[in-house]
């Protein structure tokens, strides 16, 4: 029965059976849908409010405009329809009743309601799982008693209408009992039932609270128990166990007891802790040493061979390239760089871990890495690397991190290590060792051997179809990892549903970083009841960052793929989990780092033999264009804008138990022969707020646990936290508050409504959420989407609770554009603060969702206003490298400078901190969300002549979040969304141009709206959506089209990213505009976000040319690697380059020291062609 508040004497407010046009929980934008498909002046339908527990929405279809009127239940349950203030509303005890009425013309609504559009009624059939891995289906649960509602006795209903409602939501559930489902009870009483389920259901419900803060509590007291109560210790951890494992009709009686435990424990603790301790100082004088003090591993120095990267005009210098050893001595502190010399003799040098400044990455030689060191006088000296690998180089990177971390002097840690394991058990115990999960060891993209011992901070582990009991699963993950680290790490949250499970482990140095821990489940098995098919999330802060974690068992079968899709979506909608002043956005926005991991089940569609041929010649590109997920998430159906690392190992299901040779793709099944060909059925995705630092380092599989017939699957990251902030200035004066002002604001929202909007804004820096004025214009040239816009007036301006720059930076906004009608949601957004900081008004551009769709694009202006007084640099290595890495890397055009002009301690940062590393090729994303179209250029007025070419239909990149910052790969440093579009390739001659006056005439940072045409509906060809569309791309026109055809988005994305606001007086930019496929903010802008720094000059004119990606008169391509190529295409030998690049060979002189066996693993084979190579060197060898 619906949430509705239900009118007097039990009568249920949906009359005796729910009717047709009443469509439960429909979504807003579901509604719209059906509405259009019915296409008639007066179709309607009834829908549950997402704004309001308890009340509805009526939909009417009007001029092919859909208005919305919500209907409210008043304080004795009667329902009737919101009106104008001082209107006197009509009241129903039924929505039969109310609907009635305004079946009958000229009731007040913008039409009289003519055609009920029925729901969609699902047959039990098509609700069936069948589980791949249960040989054994769960039992159905008990049919329900009757729906229809009995007659109350009179006694009964006079006391019920008597009670008022309270305005809390506990008494409505008591209310909604009283009213509704004690019926239902008194049914099962009279025939022969010996306890009421729907009282005990509502008792539960009422105290959920309660039920979360005692738990909480005693999990706080159960180390207290066992160190001075054992006798208490053993009831309060039982308790905590139960807690976790139980629901329903045992979870009232144990909140009772519970509390009864909670009560002894408290009135007696104390005492036994004074008796514990006078008997303990009697004893021994010595205090006991502190509980989970044992010190992980002792990690031996380990030694990279790796050879220098000389840029030809440096050879007069230095003569040949040299071999190299770099050792990192992570428990000393240092770094040797040892040079092999003649004789067989060696010259090193000792770098203290303070001396190291930071570690550039290139990009497109994945195993190539620029080391910054400090020399005397605060001068630095950079030199680059060629490793063995690309493996190797993050091994060296990662040690240099630990190194930084363990002898840094600062309090709190920047950045964290997360391993993340899911696993499909198959209803077997595991192996006594599972060693290889968690050591990352298999097939994929796994950790180098001489770090995958590390410990990571925290271990969270997701398994599904595990028979294993809570306590004894969690215990074993202990006693390995405490083998493999020799660390005792605590567990911080447990959640179950059924047989799906996840385990959150913590190092004992961080338990006390942990706050804030929440847990939730939600049941999608048969009709959303069963929970053999679900989610488990759990939810915590980790000092100043807030995570969550979902474990989720999907839907199996090779065709249920839009069931797995709406499994998705409502354990997206349903989980309970974050800050509950959140409850507008879904849980992907509500968590500065998301990861979902788990058995999503979607499948290959290919042929079985096919399948497996190119298993066998390990081909997994052609398998991944045909993976459901994958296609799924290209149609923007499920996980939007959520990031995948490339998978390069094979299908982790279905093996055959006890070997990984073979899969078994046919099961008999009681329905007959079921196939299941091989699949990734096991994924790990997350999704990170703008402007955050994540990386993932490994993503792959085991092969040496036989025991189910998945293969556990993990992921490790590198994610950037921040602290609690605690200002040293105390609470801001007037004359010292930050600001955070709007210019301008505009939405295109994907719907049929043309009511008015409003905007909410949330952030933890706020001190409440607050909201704008309704929107003062609106237009829309097409039905199914609609432009709202805000000036300056209708925006009110935001006051952070602190106001110091170091705590804004790693503060974001979140925006939902509600409608006025009915206070819903038709979008929301997150904006990272870090862009917006400056004395000038930055751009902002990103996409609008609503309940895991696309719903629309907004963008606008704003600035946030930091008082001189707090601009001072920040104390924490995070903030600190984030500036500098800001300016070092984006302000290519400013002159060469020496670092000891400026302040050296702005430098002098340690990369333990993420933004420490600098990623050779990545542009500058700053305003990676902003489409390079709402620029002018400087070489075109046409705004189409830039533009890059669309990507094909169904053509198949990486997913769009796995290029982190919007233009590198997963390894970027700063975590930003995706660009509408991705910027063109930079244009020839963009160097030269860089030097170039401004415009002569200056131009709006908007051109006017009005201008802009909304693409009008017509019978156009669906677009078909491959990646260019989940990134805001085109698509092209054929045969991958969508039924749904919510290309519609695209289309206003594409319109919008070619337009400007309307209203905005013309502004002289204060720096040359970017050029056309530049990113925005290279100029001096970029350094304005920030107090001015001095960074490490030396790096910055030699790191960035390496890619021609930046524009800088100090700037040029290397001669050496410019010249590789151009040596290779005069002997003919082109062909052999990338080969080459990719093996590290890319300078002439440091070919001089190839030999055939370096040419062959390059890829030259031909004796022939090798000779000619050689030959070549030789003599140019010769010739110097």
């Amino acid at each position: 029965m619906a949430g509705g508040g239900g009118s007097g004497g039990g009568v249920s407010p949906l009359g005796p059976a729910p009717p047709m046009w009443y469509h439960r929980d429909l979504s807003r934008a579901a509604a719209e849908e059906l509405l259009a498909r019915a296409g008639r002046d007066g179709s309607f339908l009834v829908r549950d409010s997402e704004s309001v527990n308890g009340a509805y929405a009526l939909c009417v279809l009007f001029q092919k405009h859909v208005h919305t009127y919500r209907i409210l239940p008043d304080d004795e349950g009667f329902l009737a329809v919101q009106t104008s203030q001082g209107v006197q509303p009509k009241r129903f005890k039924t929505l039969p009743e109310l609907v009635s009425l305004y079946l009958q013309p000229s009731q007040g609504l913008v039409t009289t309601l003519l055609y009920p559009v029925d729901r969609e009624e699902t047959a039990v059939s098509d609700d069936r799982d069948y589980s791949d891995g249960e040989d054994e289906k769960p039992p159905l649960p008990p049919r329900s008693a009757s729906t229809s509602t009995p007659p109350v006795c009179g006694s009964f209903v006079a006391t019920f209408e008597t009670i008022p409602p309270a305005a809390n939501g506990l008494s409505t559930i008591s209310h909604e009992y009283l009213k509704g489902s004690y019926a239902l009870d008194l049914e099962a009483v009279k025939q022969g039932a010996c306890s009421l389920p729907h009282l005990n259901k509502t008792l539960v419900a009422s105290c959920k609270r309660l039920n979360g803060e005692v738990d909480k509590v005693l999990s706080g007291l159960e180390i207290l128990s066992k160190v001075f109560d054992q006798q208490s210790a053993f009831m309060v951890s039982k308790m905590i166990q139960q807690s976790v494992n139980q629901g329903g009709d045992q979870e009232l009686e144990n909140l009772v007891t519970k509390l009864a435990i909670l009560k002894d424990l408290l009135s007696s603790i104390e005492k036994k802790a004074l008796k514990a301790l006078q008997d303990m100082s009697l004893s021994s004088p010595c205090s006991p040493p502190p509980l989970s003090m044992r010190h992980s591993k002792a990690i031996p120095v380990q030694a990279f061979e790796v050879k220098l990267d000389v840029y030809l005009a440096e050879l007069t210098k230095i003569g040949k390239s040299q071999k190299y050893t770099l050792s990192v001595d992570v428990e000393g502190g240092r770094l040797v760089v040892m040079k092999k010399v003649k004789d067989n003799q060696e010259d090193w040098t000792t770098f203290t871990h303070d001396k190291i400044r930071q570690l550039i990455k290139s990009q497109r030689v994945q195993n190539k890495l620029g080391i910054v060191f400090e020399k005397e006088k605060d001068k630095s000296q950079r030199k680059d690397f060629i490793f063995a690998s690309a493996k190797k180089r993050e091994a060296f990177c990662q040690l240099l991190q630990l190194m930084k971390n363990k002898h840094s002097n600062q309090d709190e840690p920047d950045m964290i290590s997360i391993f993340i394991g899911s696993w499909n058990m198959g209803s077997v115990p595991s192996p006594k060792s599972v060693a290889s999960w968690v050591l990352c060891r298999g097939l994929g993209k796994t950790l180098d051997e001489m770090t995958v011992t590390i410990p990571h901070d925290l271990y969270v582990f997701g398994t599904q179809e595990n028979s294993v009991c809570d306590r004894e699963w969690v215990e074993s993950l202990r006693a390995m990892l405490k083998e493999q680290t020799e660390l005792d790490y605590k567990s911080i949250a447990v959640q179950t549903l059924w047989n799906i499970k996840i385990a959150v482990l913590v190092k004992p140095e961080h338990e006390n970083r942990i706050s804030h821990v929440g847990m939730s489940s939600v049941k999608t098995g048969i009709a959303n009841t069963l929970g053999n098919k679900g989610a488990v999330g759990v939810s915590f802060m980790f000092n100043g960052t807030s995570f969550g974690f979902v474990n989720c068992h999907l839907t199996s079968g090779n065709e249920k793929i839009a069931r797995r899709n709406q499994n998705y979506l409502d354990i997206l909608r349903l989980l309970s989990l974050g800050d509950k002043q959140l409850s507008s956005f879904d849980i992907s926005l509500r968590f500065t780092h998301l990861f979902w991991l788990g058995d999503l089940n979607y499948r290959l569609d290919m042929d079985i033999q096919e399948i497996l041929n190119y298993i066998n010649r390990k081909e997994f590109e052609p398998l991944l264009k045909v993976d459901q997920l994958n296609l799924e998430r290209e149609k923007n159906k499920v996980f939007l804008r959520f990031a995948e690392e490339e998978i390069s190992f094979p299908p982790t299901y279905r093996y055959e138990r006890g070997s990984r040779d073979t899969y078994v793709w046919q099961k008999q099944k009681a329905t007959g022969m079921r196939t299941n060909v091989p699949s990734w059925c096991d994924r790990i995705l997350w999704k990170s707020y703008p402007e955050t630092h994540i990386v993932c380092n490994s993503y792959g599989c085991t092969d040496d646990i036989v025991t189910s017939d998945h293969s556990p699957v993990f992921a490790t990251f590198e994610v950037g936290v921040t602290s609690q902030f605690v200002s040293k200035k105390g609470l801001p004066k007037s004359s010292e508050q930050a600001y955070i002002e709007f210019e301008s604001i505009e939405a295109i929202v994907k719907t049929a409504s043309r009511t008015k909007f409003f905007i909410e804004f949330y952030s933890t820096c706020l001190e409440e959420f607050k909201k704008s004025y309704e929107n003062d214009s609106q237009s829309s040239d097409n039905v199914n989407f609609l432009r709202v816009g805000w000036s300056n007036k209708q925006l009110t301006t935001l006051k952070p609770l602190l106001s110091e720059i170091e705590y804004l930076q790693d503060q974001h906004l979140l925006l939902t554009v509600k409608s006025l009608d009915g206070y819903e949601s038709y979008g929301e957004c997150v904006l990272a603060l870090k862009s917006m900081i400056g004395s000038t008004a930055q751009q902002f551009h990103t996409y609008l969702s609503h309940r895991g769709e696309e719903t629309g694009n907004i963008r606008g202006s704003m600035r946030v206003r930091v008082p001189s007084e707090r601009m001072g640099t920040r104390e924490r290595l995070y903030g600190n490298a984030l500036n500098v890495k800001r300016c070092a890397v984006y302000c290519t055009d400013k002159p060469k400078q020496d670092t000891a002009d400026g302040d050296p301690s702005i430098c002098k940062n340690s990369y333990n901190n993420p933004a420490y590393y600098i990623l050779e090729g990545v542009p500058n994303q700053s305003a990676a969300a902003i489409s390079p179209e709402l620029l002018p250029s400087p070489t075109s007025t046409n705004p189409q002549a830039a533009k890059a070419p669309p990507p094909s239909a169904g053509a198949r990149t990486k997913p769009p979040c796995a290029t982190s910052a919007g233009g590198g790969t997963v390894g970027s440093t700063l975590n930003r969304p995706p660009p509408d579009f991705p910027p063109p390739p930079l244009p020839k001659g963009a160097l030269e141009m860089v030097a170039e006056a401004p415009f002569s005439k200056p131009r709006p940072l908007y051109p006017d709206l009005a201008e802009v045409r909304i693409p009008a509906t017509g019978p156009v060809a669906p677009l078909a959506l491959g990646e260019g569309f989940r990134r805001g791309g085109v698509g092209g026109v054929g045969a991958g089209a969508l039924d749904d055809q919510s290309c519609s988005v695209l289309q206003m994305a594409k319109t919008l990213s070619e337009s400007e606001f309307p209203g905005q007086p013309p502004r002289a930019p204060s720096a040359p505009p970017p050029l056309r496929g530049q990113p925005m903010g290279l100029g001096l802008d970029a350094c304005r976000t920030f107090p001015p720094r001095n960074p490490i000059p030396e790096s910055i004119a030699e790191d960035m040319p390496e890619e021609a990606l930046w524009g800088s008169s100090s700037s040029s391509l290397s001669v050496g690697e410019s010249s590789v190529g151009e040596w290779l295409q005069r002997l003919g030998l082109e062909r052999y380059e990338q080969g080459l690049l990719h093996n590290g060979w890319d300078d002439l002189e440091f070919l001089s020291d190839i030999t055939e066996e370096d040419l062959e693993e390059a890829g030259v084979l031909d004796p022939a062609h090798k000779r000619i190579l050689l030959e070549s060197l030789r003599q140019q060898q010769q010739q110097k």
